[in-house]
């Protein structure tokens, strides 16, 4: 893998990646991930959407995942899991972080699937999170030279403007694949808003969307402003499809997320109940509306 301006390069030639977010659930049996039928069950239910990609979040998953992978001709995303704000300062957390990547990559380095090795999710900047961050890819870059870095950042306003976001990060200038996580319309206003806001990214780079999405109940609908309808979702995937459209630099995507997955702190009662509803595919496996728009999407790639 390599990359030229705005471009992801697979053996030399353009691809776009056409993803999605998966954490390490079982579909179906309300537990961890762990076994080869689960792997199966996930990454069947990835090409089914017409994926070519998956990223694993926000951890090293069980190898089958990357070994089936391989065997199906799908492209990963593997990621450490550094997430939100830990101990930036923290000698130990540091080695803690760098130990847990040092495996994925002895694990995985040698596997076809795996093109890129994301050193963190959600991150705030500061001075020693940059620092932290730098080392461990300075060190991933050493163990495996031949994949691409990348870490899935948070965009921001423009200075001040709400309609105009940017990357306003300096550890994008160490990674390969610029990638962020953007809610706009789920945690910031309602979907219409995507037909407002436009992008200033200065960075020279292949973006990757990392993350974007919106909660349902499978099986409650209402109209396109009602949250937690399945047409909420749906409206919110056909504007946020025709936003990141807009943005030159984009090469890919994957959304939050495959399935439903057991959340304890999501308690909203009749509609989360325990589980995080930005699943395109519901706990007990039926797919909502807003899958069938992200798979036409991808189809016509």
């Amino acid at each position: 893998m390599s990359t030229k301006g705005k471009h992801i390069l697979l053996n030399g030639s353009p691809i776009y990646l056409k993803g999605i977010s998966i954490h390490e659930e079982s579909l179906l049996r309300a537990r961890r991930a762990h076994s080869l039928e689960d792997a199966k069950d996930l990454l069947e239910k990835a090409q089914e959407l017409g994926c070519n990609y998956v990223r694993l979040a926000h951890y090293p998953h069980n190898e089958h995942m990357v070994r089936l992978a391989d065997k199906m001709g799908l492209l990963v995303w593997e990621e450490n899991p550094v997430y939100w704000t830990i101990d930036w300062e923290n000698e130990t957390t540091y080695k803690n972080a760098e130990h847990q990547l040092s495996e994925l990559i002895y694990r995985d380095k040698n596997r076809a699937s795996v093109i890129i090795w994301s050193m963190a999710n959600e991150t705030p900047t500061s001075n020693a999170r940059n620092l932290f961050l730098k080392q461990l890819a300075a060190h991933t870059r050493k163990l495996d030279s031949t994949r691409l870095i990348s870490a899935a950042l948070e965009q921001k306003d423009y200075q001040g403007n709400t309609e105009i976001r940017t990357i306003e990060d300096p550890f994008a200038d160490v990674v390969d694949v610029l990638s962020f996580n953007e809610y706009i319309g789920w945690y910031d206003g309602l979907p219409e808003k995507c037909s407002r806001i436009t992008w200033k990214i200065d960075q020279d780079k292949p973006i990757l969307i990392s993350e974007f999405g919106a909660g349902a109940k499978q099986g409650l609908y209402g109209t396109i402003d009602e949250r937690w309808t399945e047409n909420y979702q749906e409206y919110l995937y056909v504007e946020t499809l025709k936003m990141i459209s807009k943005i030159d630099n984009v090469q890919g995507m994957s959304p939050w997320i495959l399935i439903d997955f057991k959340s304890p702190a999501r308690t909203l009662p009749n509609i989360q109940d325990g589980w995080n509803r930005k699943g395109l595919i519901s706990d007990d496996g039926v797919k909502k509306k807003a899958f069938f728009v992200l798979k036409d999407f991808y189809l016509k790639k």
